[in-house]
Formats: C-alpha cells, sequence, structure tokens
C-alpha cells in the first residue's frame, strides 16, 4: 500500500502541498528538512517583496588627498639644563620663582663671595711679596753679571743667583694663576641662567649648603620654544620620507581629547639607523610653539604629511568590510539593491579609506547596517546619512 504525505510547515505557505512518492516517515521528515532550510535562507529572507533594510550610506567622491601617516609622539624640550653649583658655599640668594620664564644670563643664585674673596686678597699679597723679591732678584743678577767679569764673584755664585731669580719668576707665574683661580671662584659665587627657558622645581633653599657639581642640581630649565615631538614610524615609511625630505615635510600635532587647532610643525630630523628591536624609524619635528601648549613629556597624536596626490577615489571608511576574501563594500545600485563588490584599499583613517581598485567617484556605499545584507537584498536610505566622504 502507498502512503501519501502531506506537510505543512508554519510560516511558509508555499510549503503547503502533497507530495507523493513519500512511502515512509524518513522521507517525509527529509522533505520537511528541505523545505524549512530554503524558507530560511538569506535568499528567502530578502526575496522578493522583503521588506528593505534601513541603512545609512555615503558616496564615493575623487578629490585631492594627502600622503601621511600618523603615529603616537611625546614633547621634548629642545635643551634642558640641570643647573649646578661650580663652587661651594652657603647660598646667599635666590633672584627667581619657580616656573618663571628666564633669560641666558640672568641671575639665578648668588653663594656668599666673602670665602673666596679672601682667598682672592691671599693670592694677589703672595703676588706682591713674590714680585718684590724678584725685582731684587734681577737687580742682583744684573749687577753679579758685572762682578764675575771682574772676577770679584765666582762663577757659582753667579749662577746661583740666577736660579734664584728663576725661582721667583715661576713663584710669580703660579701667584698670577692662583689669583685668575679666586677671580674665577669669585664669579662662581654668581650663577646664571646658562639658556632662555622655564625653571623647574628648585632643590635648594636659602642658607643650604651647596657643593661644588653636585650630582642633583639646583633647577632644571627646559627650553620650549622651539620645541621638538619625537615619534618613531614603521621602517617600511622610511623609503617615502626619504624621497619627501628636500621638500618641507608638515608634521601636526593634537592633544588627546583636545579639540583646538593642532600645532603645525615641520620634520627636522631622521635617525641614522632602523631599531632592529622594532623595526621603526625614530624622528623629531620641531615646532615654534609660541603660546607653549605643548610641554615636555606629553603624549600627542602625530600626522606626517608628505605631500598630495590628486584624483584619488575616497570612499567613507565605515563602508569598508573585511571577509575571507579580503575587503569589500556593499554598493547601491539604481534600484535600490545592494551589490556585494571586492575592493583594493590604498590606505585607510578613522574618517575615509583611499581605494586603488573596485570603486569609481559617485558610487553610494553603505556605511552602516551591512550585517544584515546580502548580495541583491532591497535597502532604504536614512534621511540624513551622509558619509564621511560626502562632506568633504
Amino acid at each position: 500500500m502507498t502512503h501519501r504525505a502531506t506537510l505543512t510547515v508554519s510560516g511558509c505557505p508555499a510549503s503547503e502541498g502533497r507530495f507523493p512518492g513519500f512511502t515512509t516517515a524518513a522521507g517525509a521528515l527529509l522533505a520537511t528538512a528541505l523545505i524549512v532550510a530554503g524558507c530560511g535562507s538569506p535568499a528567502a529572507t530578502h526575496g522578493l517583496g522583503a521588506a528593505p533594510v534601513p541603512v545609512t550610506a555615503g558616496t564615493v567622491v575623487r578629490r585631492t588627498m594627502p600622503l601621511d601617516f600618523r603615529a603616537i609622539g611625546h614633547v621634548e624640550a629642545i635643551e634642558t639644563v640641570a643647573v649646578k653649583a661650580r663652587i661651594g658655599g652657603a647660598l646667599q640668594q635666590i633672584l627667581f620663582s619657580e616656573g618663571d620664564t628666564v633669560k641666558a644670563g640672568t641671575t639665578l643664585f648668588v653663594i656668599d663671595p666673602r670665602p673666596t674673596q679672601a682667598v682672592l686678597r691671599r693670592a694677589e699679597a703672595q703676588l706682591a711679596r713674590d714680585q718684590a723679591m724678584l725685582d731684587k732678584a734681577e737687580s742682583d743678577v744684573k749687577r753679579y753679571a758685572d762682578l764675575v767679569t771682574q772676577d770679584y764673584v765666582t762663577k757659582e755664585q753667579y749662577d746661583q743667583i740666577n736660579a734664584d731669580a728663576a725661582a721667583l719668576r715661576a713663584a710669580v707665574e703660579a701667584d698670577r694663576a692662583a689669583i685668575d683661580s679666586a677671580r674665577l671662584d669669585l664669579e662662581y659665587c654668581t650663577i646664571t641662567a646658562p639658556v632662555t627657558g622655564r625653571t623647574g622645581v628648585l632643590s635648594v633653599k636659602v642658607g643650604d649648603l651647596v657643593k661644588a657639581n653636585a650630582d642633583a642640581g639646583m633647577v632644571t630649565i627646559n627650553r620650549i620654544r622651539p620645541i621638538y615631538v619625537t615619534f618613531s614610524a614603521p621602517a617600511h615609511r622610511l623609503a617615502e620620507v626619504l624621497a619627501h625630505r628636500e621638500t618641507r615635510i608638515v608634521v601636526a600635532v593634537t592633544l588627546p581629547g583636545d579639540d583646538t587647532p593642532a600645532a603645525t610643525g615641520e620634520l627636522s630630523f631622521i635617525d641614522n639607523a632602523v631599531d632592529a628591536a622594532t623595526g621603526t624609524i625614530r624622528l623629531k619635528g620641531t615646532f615654534a610653539n609660541p603660546d607653549e601648549r605643548l610641554w615636555p613629556g606629553q603624549f600627542v597624536d602625530v600626522i606626517v604629511t608628505l605631500g598630495d596626490q590628486p584624483d584619488r577615489v575616497v570612499c567613507p571608511a565605515p563602508a569598508v568590510q573585511t571577509g575571507q576574501q579580503g575587503q569589500y563594500v556593499f554598493v547601491v545600485k539604481d534600484d535600490q539593491t545592494v551589490e556585494q563588490r571586492a575592493i583594493r584599499v590604498d590606505r585607510m583613517d578613522e574618517s575615509d579609506a583611499v581605494v586603488a581598485d573596485g570603486l569609481s567617484g559617485g558610487e553610494t556605499v553603505v556605511t552602516d547596517g551591512q550585517l544584515r545584507l546580502v548580495p541583491g537584498a532591497a535597502v532604504e536610505i536614512l534621511t540624513g546619512s551622509a558619509g564621511g566622504s560626502d562632506a568633504s
């Protein structure tokens, strides 16, 4: 006896009907599985008569794009000097406040000069004594020179007088050197700023006994106008940087979370070797920093612009998706259905993707809602959904 199975799948009216030829329960179950699988496929879900999927979209444009790359950098003072005492003594005066901007040559500290003044006076007195003795010895040399020719004194006596005079001449030179040293030490009692910059935290107070050339400086001065920003770039960027080094390479930096316009400077240093451990090259940008917005130790976002590339195809970065076969976008066609299209991206940032192949200017691409799409699905573009490239 032949049994006919009648199968009805809920929610799929097209599945209702009779299936002759299924003579067992196993055959009926197989038919049911096939129908359910067909009803649950993306093609069935987005097929003819399915509601359009709401998406946001942007327009692909052709425009001149800057050839640039991004990095994380940190700010460095162009000069940093730890001010130290070159002579020991009691600190008598501090003539600035912490955080002041000082000019080169400005007096910062005064060490008690009285001990050094006493040393200078003693050296001057010693010079006067030895100079008087030298004058007497030189007179003796002249007198003995006549006497030795007349045999009134021996040659040995004459040689001794010459030796005494030479020794006194050497003593006088030593006294003069001692005076110069004492005068230099007296100058060292007044400590001036070696560079123009902003002072940091004081490590001494009036009355402290400071030591000459102590490890810890009395204060540190940072020159921050102009100022450096140091950053590293991948080694594969080196060829591009070197190719543009004869022109002015613009470096722009922004502080994280700061909405003010970027500070701009120019690339001023390329390290002479790639770091083998990290595969990066160290670079520096110099910034005028007139408003002292950049401060030593800050971390900043860096954009290095090497030049401009005209007539490039640009699409909104959120439109670019990545699958097993590579990168792709959903292109909205004239009939408001989508086409999945493979593309090749040259470079991309947070807002724009420069497309080397796969798109042309004027096309519309989906920027949000891709997870609900399959090729051929109908879409409804939400009002006001222009992508990043539209606004450019």
